[in-house]
């Protein structure tokens, strides 16, 4: 006869219950709508989980019972906000949420998204000024 309380039920106990906790809207949670803006909210998810026991076979116990089960089991669940997806038209940006930049190396790679769009703005403007030209000629 199996004990009940035996290890794999422990930890599928523990494992359905991370599960009911953590799912894929707790990573990309549910849009915010305003003023046609789209805002997702994207996080981080760490898990940490452990679980330990042992059928205990003592000298005292009667014959054919089953032994003592001890076991025992955990677990973590972190939830970090890393960024925010903003949609607008046919626009997208990813805004992170962090720390500001600390060196010259985190202030480049922050303004690497900024310096691309002014480009492309930058280049679109000069493609119509040529193409409005030609038109006129």
């Amino acid at each position: 006869m199996e004990n009940k309380n035996s290890i794999n039920d422990l930890m599928q106990t523990t494992m359905e219950k991370i599960r009911e906790m953590v799912d894929v809207n707790t990573v990309v949670g549910d849009p915010i709508e305003a003023g046609g803006v789209t805002i997702l909210p994207i996080s981080q998810v760490s898990v940490g989980f452990a679980s330990g026991g042992s059928d205990l076979d003592l000298n005292t116990q009667k014959e054919k019972s089953n032994n003592i089960f001890g076991g025992g089991g955990g677990a973590s669940v972190k939830v970090k906000p890393v960024s925010f997806l903003v949609i607008k038209g046919d626009t997208v940006r990813l805004l992170p949420v962090a720390q500001p930049a600390v060196g010259p190396a985190d202030r480049v790679v922050e303004m690497v998204p900024e310096l691309v769009d002014r480009l492309t703005d930058y280049l679109d403007s000069r493609k119509k000024e040529k193409d409005e030209q030609g038109e006129v000629l």
